[in-house]
This record gives structure tokens, C-alpha cells and sequence, in this order.
């Protein structure tokens, strides 16, 4: 009978490795983490995701939650909502495991970030966010900082900035994709004087996390129905973003922290593995761009137009307004009759685009650039070369989930993660 047992079980697990799923290996020790978030803002999918972080807060040693960039109306206000939310369920929670961030001092730790968009530098004054990353950062720890950034990247664009010299203390994971058109200012200040920041650029792997909203099943859109409907007061506030369907775009940087080795983002965890990146596509056009212009996706683009010169003063200014993809972004006057618009997207495709500006004489630039499916694809002389430890999605097709680059390397642990989840939303249920 042993010997039967022992048979089996090696089957199963011989069945997990010709699967690719290996069993779930959490952190020896709570890893320190940092969230910098856009709660609130545009997209109501970090909701989700903070009720995934506070639902296993044990799991962490949490030193700060920042509010970020929102690009809309998001502040602390909304991350301390969430907390109060949070304080009415804890006493059920706290009966199945111990170690739960106290509210009191998950609190303490909530700092207001910047509202809005850095400037043309990348960074521009401090803020109670950017100050309490760099004092998290130089706590006096054998252990790194894990800076786990959902929406936008100035306000550690800003602690970088303001002390250099925690860039060797902190380790990044970034949900890039489109966070990278709204911070593109603080990515390429960033990308250009710290490029030996350990940094995992995931720009497109965590979208295979994304529910299939129109799959009925339990993980998809069924997800709420089954696993939280009448799961406290955490599941009640749930069911007001999506209509309950998890979205949680954000949630693969916090899982990074769950499972596997944070410290190896080539291994497997629920977060993803990532590949090293040795450059950061930069396309500069000088002229106007044609339908036979490719582009990477998630490639910083620049588009230059020749204009009047200006006063000198006006260097720096925004004063020109890219429209492209039915959004419009502010560009500067660069100095010379020199003027700028930098611009990144995940839209594929031939896009077509208008560059103009109310100053007079301003030549209307109209045009289109093709976006196609390789990041960082081929390397130009003006891309931005990056260090030994900046990591990106895997670009083998072997590991695309349909068309999303190296989501099969988060895909293939979603159900696992749900149910898991699953689980302590059944602890909310009693």
C-alpha cells in the first residue's frame, strides 16, 4: 500500500513539471515591500488589487502605500477608505492566520504621492510619497526594498532624483504598458541616469491576469458569484468596481512577492518570469512619420517638428498637443525652433496623428506611425541601453498567451492563485 502511495504521488508531480506548474514556494522570509498605487483614479482595478494586498497583508512586511499619479482623482483619501474597510473584517480574518497589518499602522504608512503628471525632467519637488520612499529605502536593512510601483513612476522618479543613492538599496517592479505613456517624462529620466536600477519592466505579461469577461466560469465572470458574494464587508466594496468581474492588472506585482525567489526574476513565480533587457527602444523622428514607419510596442517615441524660434524662456514649456489614438499629450518647445512630443503606446497598428499648437507660424504636422507586437525588438543607436539587472517580458512565442508577450508565464498560475484567494474570501463568509 505504501508503495502504491508513493507511486502516485509521484505521478502527480511528474504530471506538474510536463505541465510547467510547479507547486508554490513562498518567500522564506516576508519580503519588504513598498506600493505605489493609482488608487482612484482612472481605472478601478487597483481596488480590486488592494483588497488582494490587505486580504493577505500577513504575507508582507509593508512599509509604505503610496498614493501615485491617478491622472485623475485618485488620493490616500481612497487607500485610507480601503484600510477602514479593511478594520471591519480583520477580526474574521485574524482567526485563520496571524501576522495581519494592524489598520492603525497601515495608516501610518499611507503617504500622498504627486497628482499628476511629472514635466518635461521627469521629476519636478518632492512630495510626502517620494520622501518616505527614500526613508524606507535607507532604513538600515540586510534586505532590499521592494518597490512595487501599479500606476505611474514620479514619485520614485522623484525619490531617485532628491537622494541617488538609494538606487542600489530598492528593487522595481513596474506594471508598465500604458502606466508608460503617462509617466513617460519620469521613465525616461529614470531610464537614462539609473540604468542600473534593478527593475522589472512588465509591460505586457500582466494583462494575461486580466479576467475573460466573457467567459462565465468561476475564475472569469463568475469569479464574484461564486467565490465572493456575501464575503463581508471587503466583498460588498468588491462588487463596486467591474460589477465584480477581477480585473486586478496591478495584483502580478504583488503576487511576484508571494511566491518563488523575488530576488531571481528569470524563475518562475506567480508574478511572472522575466527575461534580461539590454535596451529600451527609442524611435526619433525628425520628419513627418509614414504608415511605413514601424514601431515597437511600448517604444518612447519622439516626434520632432521644426517651428518659430522662441525666446529662450519659453525652452522646456509645453506648447504643442499630439492627438493620436483619440488621446491628446502635451509636447515642449525644446530650444532652436526645436519642438518635442514624446509618446508610447500598446495600440497596434497604423496610427494616425496631428502634432499643432496655438503659437503662430507653427507648422500642423499630420501624419501616421505603425505599432507592431515586438517588444524591444531590434536595437537602434537611439535607444536606451540598460544595466545587468533590468528585466522585461519573455519574447519567445512560446510564451505569449495569445497575443499578450510572456503572459503564459502568469497565466498558467491564475487559477492556482484564485483559489487560493478563493479561500480567505470563504473566511470572510462565516
Amino acid at each position: 500500500m505504501k508503495k502504491k502511495i508513493i507511486a502516485v504521488i509521484a505521478a502527480a508531480v511528474s504530471l506538474a513539471v510536463s505541465c510547467g506548474v510547479e507547486a508554490r514556494v513562498v518567500p522564506a522570509v516576508k519580503p519588504r515591500i513598498l506600493i505605489s498605487t493609482d488608487i482612484g483614479g482612472t481605472d478601478p482595478d487597483d481596488n480590486q488589487s488592494m483588497a488582494h494586498f490587505l486580504m493577505y497583508s500577513d504575507m508582507f512586511e509593508t512599509e509604505g502605500i503610496i498614493s501615485s499619479p491617478s491622472y485623475g482623482d485618485g488620493s490616500k483619501d481612497e487607500i485610507l477608505r480601503m484600510i477602514d474597510v479593511y478594520e471591519q473584517d480583520l477580526p474574521v480574518l485574524k482567526k485563520h492566520a496571524e501576522g495581519f497589518a494592524s489598520p492603525d499602522y497601515l495608516r501610518s504608512v499611507t503617504k500622498q504621492g504627486r497628482k499628476g503628471a511629472a514635466p518635461l525632467c521627469g521629476y519636478m519637488t518632492s512630495t510626502e510619497g517620494s520622501d518616505w520612499i527614500v526613508r524606507c529605502a535607507r532604513k538600515d536593512s540586510d534586505r532590499p526594498l521592494y518597490v512595487l510601483v501599479w500606476g505611474g513612476l514620479d514619485d520614485l522618479a522623484q525619490a531617485l532624483h532628491d537622494a541617488p543613492d538609494i538606487a542600489g538599496r530598492i528593487r522595481v517592479y513596474w506594471i508598465g504598458g500604458p502606466n508608460k505613456k503617462w509617466s513617460i517624462n519620469s521613465y525616461v529620466y529614470i531610464i537614462e541616469n539609473f540604468p542600473d536600477l534593478w527593475m522589472i519592466e512588465n509591460n505586457v505579461s500582466y494583462r494575461a491576469f486580466i479576467s475573460d469577461g466573457r467567459n462565465p466560469d468561476d475564475y472569469n465572470a463568475g469569479f464574484y458569484s461564486h467565490f465572493v458574494a456575501g464575503a463581508g464587508h471587503l466583498g460588498a466594496d468588491f462588487a463596486s468596481y467591474l460589477g465584480g468581474r477581477p480585473k486586478m492588472g496591478d495584483t502580478p506585482a504583488l503576487l511576484y512577492m508571494m511566491d518563488g525567489d523575488p530576488a531571481d526574476p528569470e524563475k518562475d513565480s506567480w508574478g511572472g518570469s522575466f527575461e534580461r533587457c539590454t535596451h529600451s527602444p527609442r524611435v526619433v523622428f525628425n520628419r513627418t512619420a509614414t504608415a511605413e514607419d514601424t514601431v515597437q510596442n511600448y517604444a518612447v517615441i519622439e516626434f520632432h517638428v521644426s517651428g518659430p524660434v522662441l525666446d529662450s524662456s519659453m525652452t522646456g514649456r509645453p506648447c504643442v498637443t499630439l492627438t493620436i489614438a483619440k488621446q491628446s499629450w502635451a509636447g515642449y518647445y525644446m530650444g532652436g525652433g526645436d519642438y518635442m512630443v514624446r509618446y508610447s503606446t500598446y495600440t497596434l497598428g497604423t496610427l494616425p496623428y496631428t502634432i499643432e499648437s496655438d503659437i503662430e507660424g507653427f507648422p500642423v504636422q499630420k501624419g501616421e506611425v505603425t505599432i507592431e507586437n515586438s517588444w524591444p525588438g531590434k536595437s537602434r543607436q537611439t535607444d536606451y541601453l540598460t544595466g545587468g539587472h533590468w528585466f522585461t517580458d519573455h519574447g519567445s512565442p512560446a510564451l505569449f498567451h495569445g497575443y499578450m508577450q510572456g503572459g503564459a508565464t502568469i497565466y498558467k498560475w491564475r487559477k492556482e492563485v484564485m483559489d487560493d484567494w478563493g479561500m480567505r474570501w470563504g473566511w470572510l463568509k462565516e
